[in-house]
């Protein structure tokens, strides 16, 4: 049974998903991603499947419980959800796709009250140990909207049968469950000491549909404790020519 809801996406580089359920009608969220709800609206924090469900989210770096969100009113109610960082919102129904989609561990935001949400392990034992962000993934199951956050600007790849994608774990958002994946070395001493593209890459091959996204939050948080290293002063804030020149000069 599909669950349909009426929604829309607002903004452009920080965008908002906004809801607007029937009476009855409801989504689930990861928890802290809601951004307001009208009255009526009622919230209920749970495992979203039992304990083994809330652990297993534990296990992706995600919050132990999830929260349903339902209009308990007469008359249509709405609710927004907010990304966590500067990207986009893809909308996907995974009736689509045979029922089942695969997204990063953080991508999901939030879907409708029919979309079963698990955690799905990679078969392949190279990509269970050096995965990365793409070792452990969500897996979306059913027929509704679901709404999963990329970093950045969004590319929607359709690969053909046997056609080959290699991709940086990180950029990696979602794919449809007919995609072969793995996790191999990206070959070469050069490549691996000097390339800055990290030891391994996801090894797509179609058929089916792949997003990927052009900043995933590992760089953002790579290029912040970057900065944060060269902070606490005012020659550090200049950058390396600050804090050379205060060098020579003595200050340091």
């Amino acid at each position: 049974m599909a669950h349909e809801i009426d929604y829309r996406i607002l903004g452009d580089d920080i965008q908002v998903v906004e809801v607007e359920m029937d009476p009855g009608e409801g989504v689930r969220a990861e928890v802290g991603s809601m951004l307001f709800m009208e009255e009526g609206i009622q919230m209920d924090t749970s495992t979203g499947g039992g304990l083994f469900q809330g652990l297993k989210r534990m296990v992706t770096g995600e919050s132990f419980f999830i929260t349903s969100f339902t209009n308990g009113g007469t008359g249509k109610r709405k609710a927004a959800f907010a990304a966590p960082y500067p990207g986009k919102i893809i909308d996907i129904n995974p009736a689509q796709y045979g029922g089942t989609f695969l997204c990063q561990k953080d991508g999901f935001l939030c879907a409708a009250q029919g979309i079963d949400i698990s955690v799905a392990f990679t078969r392949k034992i190279g990509a269970g140990l050096f995965g990365g962000e793409g070792f452990i993934l969500q897996e979306l199951k059913g027929d509704g909207h679901c709404f999963i956050h990329a970093g950045g600007t969004i590319i929607k790849r359709e690969l053909k049968a046997g056609e080959a994608l290699r991709v940086d774990t990180g950029c990696l958002v979602a794919f449809e469950s007919t995609i072969e994946y793995d996790i191999k070395f990206i070959g070469g001493f050069k490549n691996a000491l000097f390339g800055g593209e990290g030891l391994f890459l996801a090894h797509l091959r179609g058929p089916g549909t792949v997003y990927l996204q052009s900043l995933p939050f590992s760089r953002i948080a790579d290029r912040i404790i970057a900065a944060a290293r060269w902070g606490g002063g005012r020659e550090e804030s200049k950058g390396l020519g600050g804090l050379l020149g205060g060098i020579i000069s003595g200050n340091k």
